[in-house]
């Protein structure tokens, strides 16, 4: 099983309500120690950072053709922290539900995310956004880039 580093990292102007984009780096070092690198990004017209900051990792996971041991980094406690504090697993287990506090929102891209880590052994790791992470800055820069840009697609799960 190969060992990939998948850097992630999510952007929303005008959030909730407006154009947001993503930003990945992946990397595998092969087996004569030659690193090889990738990267990702897309923009969307109107989108929340949580979605992005979902997309990038669904995005990052999608990109690999096997199954595959991952670190993948994110600055989005929402992320990490549904993995690494085992929030996810309830929300399964109560049928996307949260208790008093009604539904889970973005259940379309937590199922899309499960189904793309299926083949994979996925190691969430919480990193401080914008504070000189060198993967990070280079994902915020393509995520916020990709929202920006002219190439924006619309995030057909994102409602108000």
């Amino acid at each position: 099983m190969g060992v990939v580093s998948i850097f992630t990292d999510g952007a929303a102007k005008g959030n909730p309500d407006g154009p947001g984009g993503y930003g990945v780096v992946l990397q595998y070092t092969d087996n004569k120690g030659v690193l090889h690198e990738r990267e990702l990004s897309q923009g969307y017209v109107q989108t929340t950072n949580n979605r992005m900051e979902l997309m990038a990792a669904i995005a990052g996971l999608e990109a690999l053709n096997r199954p595959c041991m991952i670190d993948l980094y994110s600055d989005s406690k929402y992320l990490t922290d549904a993995f690494n504090q085992h929030w996810i697993d309830n929300w399964v287990k109560n049928d996307w539900k949260r208790g008093k506090s009604g539904p889970v929102k973005n259940i379309d891209l937590w199922k899309r995310l499960l189904d793309a880590m299926q083949t994979h052994k996925v190691n969430f790791i919480w990193v401080k956004g914008h504070n000189g992470h060198p993967e990070n800055e280079r994902c915020d820069k393509m995520a916020v880039k990709a929202a920006m840009s002219g190439n924006l697609i619309v995030d057909e799960g994102f409602q108000l």
